[in-house]
């Protein structure tokens, strides 16, 4: 029963990667037990209903056509002011190429040049996201937003990440009422990627170190407007009740009970279009060192968003030591953003982690995962020629903003060619893999905020203090 001192929140999800913090941990749950009355507004394929949460659905929600136009060229200019300000040309890396395949993406292109050209300046950035809200404030999206929350008059707007353009019109409409509105920066490297579009009165972030790196790249905003919270992404790890007995997991997925594991975990083809070779020099290594008394084997957990068959070679050329162990996401269209997360797949990740000794990948933030069960994760750092990729080469990924956070270079283990891969992998299973994992762990508390299981109740907390002042 909600009585007079529940507050409405509403929950705006414009696309499927808040389901992953927001609808699949317990932070609804704990919000409940706060006494706020949540209901999800909501722009995903996924049936939230289903989970038993009240939702309000987005009917065909659509931007303006302008808006895509002028949110490219806002990421530009904040890339070019960013080069300016830090001296650094790693900005660059950033952008991704503009298209030219045919007469409407050409003219999209032309035209966001053009506008960076003309706007390329901090004046010039306050005129095209003047510009961005002037459009999205024409739009049937806007108007049906100020419709649903005049009906149902939340407190408190929550949109579940900044990077969607969808979410303008909605948090537009909630501003323009008065309602306040808050987003959540959903990932460690965002920030300098210039991925920002929606403006609301508060932020929460990961850590102080996000909080110093909104302030850096948005000097328009002030710090009482950021909340520092952590991350629910995490809190899943600290529920053991969720952990299956080795026994089960190793017949579930088909394990050999006498191995110990490595987990690859794969990239996306933009991230890593060498993956399938690294996978196969990780498997090729184990081979070496069964031969050598070891019995090893790799559980291969693929990018979510990969439905290629790039890796078929290497998975039946291994099959002897690779098992792959899907994640369980849903495929609900055709683009990428419509494969969506399940709350099955937090356990199986979960699961995956606590049943390996260690995990091999690309320079992503499953360092924080394995670290979270007090296990060390392997970087891969070398080059392999590809053709279809000739001019990507590792050294770029390593060269971005947020690996720069590392307290210390041996938070991870660098596997720097094929050669040092088997004893990267003796060095994970070992006793000298502690000092790794306690500079993981120091990594892990500065890029989020600790003990990470309580970011949810943080979040509220913000919340409510936000409503009562």
């Amino acid at each position: 029963m909600i009585n007079s001192e529940n507050k409405k929140i509403f929950i705006l999800l414009p696309d499927g990667v808040g389901l992953k913090n927001f609808a699949f941990t317990n932070f609804h749950s704990i919000g409940i037990n706060k006494g706020n009355d949540i209901t999800f507004w909501n722009n995903t394929p996924f049936n939230l209903s289903e989970l038993g949460f009240k939702e309000i659905c987005f009917q065909n929600a659509k931007v303006h056509p302008l808006t895509d136009i002028l949110k490219k060229a806002q990421t530009q200019i904040e890339l070019n002011l960013s080069i300016k300000k830090s001296k650094d040309k790693v900005y660059d890396s950033y952008r991704f190429p503009f298209s030219y395949r045919d007469i409407k993406s050409s003219l999209k292109s032309v035209s966001t040049n053009w506008l960076v050209f003309w706007n390329n300046s901090e004046k010039g950035l306050k005129r095209i996201r003047k510009n961005i809200v002037k459009q999205e404030r024409k739009t049937k999206l806007y108007f049906d937003s100020l419709e649903t929350l005049e009906k149902e008059k939340p407190d408190f707007v929550f949109c579940t990440n900044q990077r969607m353009m969808l979410a303008i019109a909605p948090i537009l409409a909630a501003q323009d009422l008065g309602i306040p509105t808050a987003t959540f920066i959903f990932s460690w490297d965002n920030l300098p990627k210039a991925t920002k579009i929606i403006e609301t009165d508060y932020y929460f972030v990961w850590s102080n170190h996000m909080k110093n790196e909104l302030l850096y790249y948005y000097p328009h905003l002030k710090e009482n407007q950021v909340f520092v919270t952590g991350t629910p992404q995490f809190e899943t790890h600290t529920e053991k009740d969720l952990l299956l007995s080795k026994e089960a997991f190793f017949k579930e997925y088909q394990l050999d009970l006498t191995k110990k594991y490595i987990c690859f975990s794969g990239d996306d083809v933009t991230t890593s279009p060498n993956d399938p070779t690294y996978l196969s020099d990780t498997a090729a290594a184990v081979a070496k060192l069964n031969q050598k008394g070891h019995n090893l084997g790799i559980v291969f957990r693929r990018c979510p968003v990969d439905f290629s068959n790039r890796y078929d070679a290497v998975l039946e050329q291994y099959k002897d030591i690779i098992v792959s162990v899907n994640p369980k996401w849903k495929k609900m269209g055709e683009a990428w953003h419509d494969i969506l997360p399940t709350k099955e797949d937090l356990m199986l990740q979960m699961n995956t982690i606590a049943h390996t000794e260690m995990v091999v990948n690309l320079g992503s933030s499953m360092v924080f995962d394995y670290v979270s069960f007090q296990k060390p994760c392997a970087y891969i750092n070398y080059d392999v020629p590809n053709v279809q990729f000739p001019h990507w080469t590792v050294k770029n990924i390593y060269k971005f903003i947020h690996f720069r956070s590392m307290p210390n270079k041996d938070a991870v283990l660098w596997i720097n060619s094929p050669a040092e891969m088997e004893d990267c992998l003796i060095k994970g299973m070992g006793n000298k893999a502690n000092a790794i994992i306690v500079n993981a762990q120091q990594w892990f508390e500065k890029i989020n905020q600790h003990p990470s299981e309580l970011a949810s109740e943080r979040i509220w907390t913000a919340i409510r203090n936000i409503i009562k002042d």
